[in-house]
């Protein structure tokens, strides 16, 4: 990371400098995962096609937000957030989604399993905004809170029915 021209009042450059790193990588996963779940939402097919297609879409949109948001506190940060392609591919840290067309319980357990590497990693990524600045912290929480929700969904998809 570049050293900041400036960062937000009582915080200092180095913290600053770690929370934009952190946050960068969360920009990352957040912009992968909207086009994932893009991706699952065109290619979901066979029964309960219409239910995950539909559901699909408003987690696209919040996790849009959600990459919007991380962006402009890196920014507010003295950072410059990256929203390209290439450096999202580059600096990933996990795989590619590999499923194309496919049955919706096989999208399912990948976008489950998705959701499980996003999470735990904002996990981490709260505990660090934690030590360092509870806005930040406040924002991943936040986040964290609404992907938990969105894997729940995916779950309740998944649960088969003892009756």
């Amino acid at each position: 990371m570049a050293d900041l021209s400036y960062t937000v009042p009582g915080l200092g450059t180095d913290d600053s400098v770690r929370l934009v790193e952190t946050l960068q990588d969360r920009l990352h996963a957040m912009n992968d995962l909207q086009l994932t779940l893009k991706h699952a939402h065109w290619n979901v097919t066979g029964p309960h096609f219409i239910a995950v297609h539909e559901m699909l879409d408003p987690q696209v949109e919040e996790v849009r937000g959600d990459a919007d948001d991380l962006a402009e506190r890196i920014a507010q940060l003295g950072g410059s957030p990256v929203g390209t392609p290439g450096r999202l591919v580059a600096e990933r840290s996990w795989s590619d989604y590999t499923l194309g067309k496919a049955d919706t319980q096989e999208h399912l357990h990948a976008l489950d399993e998705v959701y499980d590497g996003i999470i735990a990693s904002n996990r981490k990524a709260i505990t660090l905004a934690g030590e360092l600045d509870p806005l930040t912290e406040d924002i991943l929480i936040e986040q964290t809170r609404g992907l938990e929700k969105f894997q729940w969904f995916v779950r309740a998809h998944l649960e088969r029915s003892s009756s």
